[in-house]
């Protein structure tokens, strides 16, 4: 079972920071979810939101900034805005990469990181928008992706249709059967994100194959 950071460990550390990110490893992850965008110069860059408002003291779209003025932004005590190669290079070979899509132009340029940083098996690429998801499949099989959604669907086909490897799912609409249905399907199932302790014992005895969480303490302490 995969325990994901979520964000890095978001309820920690300023999230999708390095700091965060460092923070989850130093706990004991076996993940860590980032979230990616287009910058100004076309650099895969890693935050959430479309604008840089909420997360960073600046004002204005990501497209708007280049690498060189994004870095002079505080993303939380003090912490740049990494891209997607710094993170590579920070994670190293410590954890699984598991990268969220927020917008398809980040596609190929994901895809050509991914290709030259050699990740292979430890990287997943997931998104809400699952003809991204389609479409990373296309462009290499290889590459193992995941269909995010909220709400439980009637089959497995969500996924199967994106030629997903995995469903990425708000753990209130998770249940056993669809975990069995999804097993039986050669579908991994993994739930976000799960902060308490007392939540846990139901996805362990119904054999989700990962939880992602924002305080990676809390999974940590539990299972290991």
């Amino acid at each position: 079972m995969i325990i994901m950071g979520h964000r890095g460990a978001a309820a920690l550390e300023p999230e999708n920071t390095l700091l965060s990110i460092g923070r989850a490893i130093e706990i004991g992850v076996d993940a860590v979810e980032i979230d990616v965008r287009l910058n100004k110069d076309k650099e895969v860059v890693v935050i959430h939101d479309s604008t840089v408002d909420r997360t960073t003291d600046g004002t204005g779209p990501i497209c708007a900034f280049t690498v060189e003025e994004m870095k002079k932004l505080d993303a939380g005590k003090g912490q740049p805005i990494p891209t997607l190669q710094e993170v590579i290079e920070f994670i190293g070979n410590k954890v699984i990469l598991v990268i969220e899509l927020k917008e398809g132009g980040a596609v190929r340029r994901v895809l050509e990181l991914i290709k030259r940083n050699n990740l292979g098996d430890t990287v997943y690429v997931i998104s809400f928008w699952h003809r991204l998801v389609k479409s990373i499949k296309e462009m290499d099989s290889r590459i193992k992706t995941g269909v995010l959604l909220m709400g439980c669907p009637v089959d497995t086909c969500i996924a199967t249709q994106a030629s997903a490897d995995a469903l990425v799912m708000n753990f209130a609409f998770v249940d056993m059967k669809f975990v069995q249905t999804a097993h039986k399907e050669g579908l991994k199932v993994f739930v976000w994100n799960i902060d308490r302790r007392d939540l846990l014992k139901p996805y362990a005895d119904m054999g989700v194959d990962g939880i992602g969480t924002n305080d990676p303490r809390v999974l940590c302490e539990y299972f290991k």
